[in-house]
Parts: C-alpha cells; sequence; structure tokens
C-alpha cells in the first residue's frame, strides 16, 4: 500500500495495490464483503481521516492493476470498506453504552460509600467528640468516600470522549465515497 496522493480537493485518498487481498486481514476466513480490514489498512485510512476537517466528505480511490481491478473480489472492495466502518461505528457505539453503564453502576456505588463514610465520619465524632484521633478518622473517611466516586468522575467527565471520536471517524469512512480503478501496468 503506498501512500496518499491528494488531488486538487483535500478529501481524496488514494491507495495502490497490487492485489485486492492487501486490504484484508487474511487471518479473518469470511468473504470479502464481510471480511475485517487489514489492521494496517485501517489504521492508515483513520489516521487520513483525523488529518481533515470534520465537514470535509470522503473520497477513497482504490488503484490496482488492470487484471485485479476487473476481478470479483476488487469489485466488493466498496462495499466490504463501507461495511467495515459501519461495524467498527456500530462496535463504538456499544462500548460507549457498556462504559455508561458501568459509569451508573460505579456512580451509585461510590455514592452509597460516600454516604456511609459520611454518616461513619459523624457517629464518630458524635461518639468520641474531640479526641485527637478523631478528627484524623472524619477526615480518612470523606477522602475514602469521594475516592470512591473516582472512576464514575473520570467516566463521565473524560472516558467517553475517545470513543465517540472513533465513532466518528468510523461512521464518516463507511459513509465514504469509494471508488477501485485499474491502473495500466508499467
Amino acid at each position: 500500500m503506498s501512500g496518499p496522493t491528494r488531488g486538487a480537493t483535500p478529501d481524496i485518498l488514494q491507495i495502490r495495490i497490487g492485489q485486492t487481498a492487501q486490504l484484508f486481514n487474511m487471518l479473518d476466513p469470511c468473504p470479502f464483503g464481510e471480511r475485517d480490514l487489514d489492521p494496517a489498512a485501517e489504521a492508515y485510512l483513520v489516521e487520513w481521516v483525523e488529518e481533515l476537517p470534520k465537514a470535509s466528505p470522503l473520497r477513497l480511490m482504490v488503484r490496482m492493476p488492470a487484471e485485479e481491478a476487473d476481478s470479483p473480489e476488487a469489485g466488493g472492495i466498496p462495499d466490504a470498506i463501507r461495511n467495515y466502518f459501519a461495524g467498527r461505528a456500530a462496535e463504538m457505539t456499544r462500548e460507549l453504552r457498556e462504559l455508561f453503564r458501568v459509569g451508573r453502576i460505579s456512580l451509585v456505588i461510590g455514592l452509597c460509600v460516600l454516604g456511609l463514610c459520611l454518616l461513619l465520619a459523624q457517629a464518630i465524632s458524635g461518639r468520641f467528640g474531640e479526641a485527637r484521633f478523631v478528627s484524623f478518622a472524619e477526615e480518612s473517611l470523606v477522602i475514602v468516600g469521594w475516592v470512591a466516586n473516582w472512576r464514575p468522575i473520570e467516566i463521565f467527565l473524560y472516558d467517553w470522549w475517545p470513543l465517540v471520536r472513533q465513532r466518528r471517524i468510523f461512521t464518516r469512512l463507511s459513509l465514504a465515497e469509494v471508488e477501485v480503478r485499474a491502473e495500466a501496468d508499467d
């Protein structure tokens, strides 16, 4: 697979391959229309999309030798690429849904732990009054309560962004115009 060639518009990526199999993961036993892309090909396409403006439409041109471009497998490349990235976008949606599910469960647990720690801190204060260790125990329990909320806060503030970003990229790639072109042999 050769590097990107960009024409007059920055939204066109041209990839030159010698045979259709170069685009696909050879360990995947599915037919070409359902086969996974090669990890290097996926990374290459994702990196290309990351460099483009978000509103820019995508066009991918796969160039290959004429005899290979006329094969039935080559004819399935556009659908295979779009289907693969549509599947990856759906996978990111499932991962995002699961992350938020874990976040909600973690939040309930964290808030329960925080509430329990605050109650214990008050109970210790009420039971032992102004003893020196009371202040230490109260502060320790409050800290434990807030630490129990660290993970849900992390999920809801930060962890979901990369998944949404990946899903957007995969969705854009699933909507890309993909064209297979024959090249004359040199």
